[in-house]
C-alpha cells in the first residue's frame, strides 16, 4: 500500500520590533494579528513529529499483516485493531492540527479592517497581496484536511476488512487502489498547502520592509 510522511512548512516564527513600541498605525495593528496568528499554529506544528511516527508504525503494522496466512486469522485480527487504534489517533492529531489552525484564521482575518487604512499604496499593495495568499493558504489547508480525513477513512476500512474470514484478494486489491490513489490527492494538496505558506513567509517579509515597522527576521 502507498504511503507518504505528512510533512508541513511552518510559517515565520520570532519576529520581533526592535527599538520601537507598538502603536496605533495600521501597519502595527497588522503587525499584533499576523504574529499571534502564527503563534495560534504552534499546536498545529506540534501534531506533525508524533503524525510522521504514527503513520510510520502503522505502515509496519500493515506489512505485517501482509505477510501473514490466513491461518494465523488470529494474529491478523490482532494486528489490525492494532492498526485501527493508530488510525484513531492519527485522527486526534489531525482535529488538533484543524482546531489550530481556525483559531490562527479567525486571528489573522482581523488585518483585513487595518489594511484599508494604509495611507502608502506600495505598502497597501504588499498587504493586500499577503493577505490573499493567506487566505489561499487556508483554503489549501482546507482541501489537506479533507483529503486526509478520507484517507484516514479508507485505511480504517482496509483494517476492517482484514477481519474477515471471507475477504478475497479481489475485494482488498480494489480497495487498496482507492487508497493508493487518494493518497496521491493528500499529497497534491500537502505541496500546495507548502508552496502557498512559503509564498506568505516571503511576501510577510517584503511587507514588513516597506513599512516603517524596525523589524527583525530570527533566521533560525
Amino acid at each position: 500500500m502507498f504511503r507518504f510522511k505528512k510533512w508541513v512548512a511552518p510559517l515565520a516564527l520570532s519576529l520581533i520590533i526592535s527599538g520601537c513600541s507598538l502603536g496605533g498605525s495600521p501597519e502595527e495593528k497588522m503587525y499584533e494579528h499576523m504574529e499571534k496568528s502564527v503563534t495560534l499554529e504552534e499546536v498545529f506544528q506540534q501534531q506533525q513529529e508524533p503524525l510522521v511516527k504514527l503513520e510510520e508504525q502503522e505502515q509496519k503494522l500493515y506489512e505485517q499483516i501482509k505477510g501473514l496466512s490466513m491461518t494465523e486469522f488470529s494474529q491478523i485480527q490482532k494486528l489490525s485493531d492494532q492498526a485501527i487504534e493508530i488510525v484513531e489517533q492519527r485522527k486526534e492529531h489531525l482535529l488538533k492540527e484543524k482546531e489550530s489552525i481556525e483559531a490562527s484564521k479567525e486571528e489573522f482575518a482581523k488585518v483585513q479592517p487595518f489594511i484599508e487604512k494604509i495611507e502608502d499604496d506600495v505598502v497597501k499593495g504588499k498587504a493586500n497581496e499577503l493577505y490573499n495568499v493567506m487566505e489561499q493558504r487556508y483554503v489549501a489547508y482546507q482541501t489537506l484536511f479533507d483529503q486526509y480525513e478520507k484517507a484516514l477513512t479508507l485505511d480504517k476500512e482496509l483494517y476492517e476488512m482484514f477481519k474477515q474470514e471471507d475477504l478475497t484478494l479481489e475485494a482488498t486489491q480494489q480497495h487498496v487502489e482507492k487508497i493508493n490513489e487518494n493518497y496521491k490527492s493528500v499529497i497534491e494538496a500537502n505541496e500546495n498547502f507548502n508552496k502557498q505558506t512559503e509564498q506568505y513567509n516571503l511576501l510577510k517579509q517584503e511587507f514588513y520592509k516597506s513599512t516603517d515597522l524596525n523589524i527583525v527576521f530570527d533566521e533560525n
